[in-house]
C-alpha cells in the first residue's frame, strides 16, 4: 500500500477527530430538571416550561448549546449532570424539594464550576443545610416565615448594566412573585437583576400562602424588592434566582421570556449579545403544548 496514502489518511483522521473535539468543547451544555406535575392547568407547568425554554434557547443559539431536559422529577440515572455548564431547577420546593436529598450530588457539580439557576418554587428550601447551600450557590433562598409569595403585578425595574437584562423590554406581569428572600449576610456578592415595588395589597398577605399579614413585610411598604438576582462564585460558576414563572402563559410576554432565557444562558457562562436572546413570541398553541393537565373547556 502506498505510504503517502496511509499518511494522508492518518492525518485526515486526526484532523477529523480534532475538529470534533474542538467543536464539542465549544458547545455549552445546559441541563433542565422539571419537577412532577403540581398545581393544575397553567400553573407550575415545569415540564412545559423547561421544554419551551429548551426550544427557544436552541432557536437563539443553535449549535452553540446542547440541552437536556429531565421531566417529571429528579433524574434517576447515576450521573445526570456530566459536563453540564449549567443546571436549571424548575420544580416544587420547600420541605419536599428534591435538592434536599441530593445536596452532595449538586455540590460535586458546583465545585467544578457548574452554574445553577433556581426558578420560582425551586428557590424555596428549608432553613439549615439546604438554605446555606443555596446562599452559597445562588446567593439566597425563600425562607418560610421570612419571605412571602403573593400574586401581584410587578412593574419591572431592570439593572441595565447586567447582561441578563440586555435587550429586555420593560414589562408589567402578574405572577406569584416571591420577595424578601433570605440573602447572604449584607447581600454580599449578590447583584439585583430585576426589582419591583409591591403594592400594599401584595404586602398584606391576602393572596399569599399561608395568609398574612407579616409585620416585617407590611412595615417595608414602598420598598423595591429583588425578584431576580445573580452571583459569580469563587469556584468560577454562576448562580441565579428567579422568583416568577408561576403562570406558564407569562412566557408569552417578550420581556419576561427574554429575561429568563438570558438568565439561563448567562448562568451557563455564555456571553449575552447586546440585544439579548431573540426568539419568536409563542402563540396559544405553543403555550398549551406539553402541559401536565387538560386545558379547561371555554364556557359557552
Amino acid at each position: 500500500m502506498n505510504i503517502n496514502f496511509i499518511l494522508c489518511s492518518f492525518i485526515a483522521t486526526i484532523s477529523f477527530f480534532s475538529h470534533n473535539l474542538v467543536h464539542a468543547n465549544d458547545v455549552t451544555k445546559i441541563v433542565f430538571v422539571a419537577g412532577n406535575r403540581s398545581h393544575g392547568w397553567g400553573a407550575h407547568e415545569f415540564n412545559a416550561g423547561c421544554m419551551l425554554m429548551e426550544s427557544h434557547l436552541k432557536e437563539a443559539l443553535g449549535e452553540k448549546v446542547e440541552t437536556v431536559v429531565y421531566k417529571n422529577g429528579w433524574p434517576k440515572n447515576q450521573d445526570p449532570f456530566v459536563d453540564a455548564d449549567a443546571i436549571v431547577l424548575f420544580m416544587d420546593g420547600g420541605g419536599g424539594h428534591p435538592i434536599n436529598r441530593n445536596l452532595e450530588q449538586v455540590k460535586k457539580e458546583i465545585d467544578r464550576g457548574c452554574g445553577l439557576m433556581c426558578m420560582h418554587y425551586a428557590v424555596e428550601v428549608p432553613v439549615g443545610n439546604s438554605g446555606k447551600a443555596l446562599q452559597n450557590w445562588i446567593g439566597g433562598y425563600y425562607e418560610t416565615g421570612w419571605s412571602i409569595n403573593p400574586h401581584w403585578i410587578a412593574e419591572s425595574k431592570l439593572n441595565r448594566k447586567h447582561p441578563i437584562t440586555f435587550g429586555v423590554e420593560d414589562f408589567k406581569v402578574k405572577d406569584e412573585w416571591y420577595f424578601n428572600m433570605r440573602f447572604r449576610q449584607g447581600k454580599e456578592g449578590v447583584t439585583s437583576v430585576l426589582d419591583a415595588v409591591p403594592d400594599d395589597n401584595a404586602r398584606s398577605g391576602r393572596s399569599s400562602w399561608p395568609r398574612g399579614p407579616k409585620k416585617h413585610i407590611v412595615e417595608a411598604s414602598g420598598r423595591a424588592e429583588t425578584l431576580c438576582w445573580s452571583v459569580e462564585r469563587n469556584d468560577g460558576g454562576r448562580g441565579v434566582g428567579f422568583t416568577g414563572a408561576h403562570f406558564h402563559y407569562n412566557f408569552g410576554n417578550d420581556g419576561f421570556r427574554k429575561l429568563v432565557l438570558n438568565a439561563v444562558a448567562w448562568t451557563a457562562g455564555l456571553e449575552i449579545p447586546k440585544n439579548g436572546l431573540v426568539t419568536h413570541r409563542p402563540d396559544e398553541v405553543e403555550l398549551d403544548a406539553n402541559q401536565d393537565f387538560k386545558k379547561p373547556e371555554k364556557k359557552k
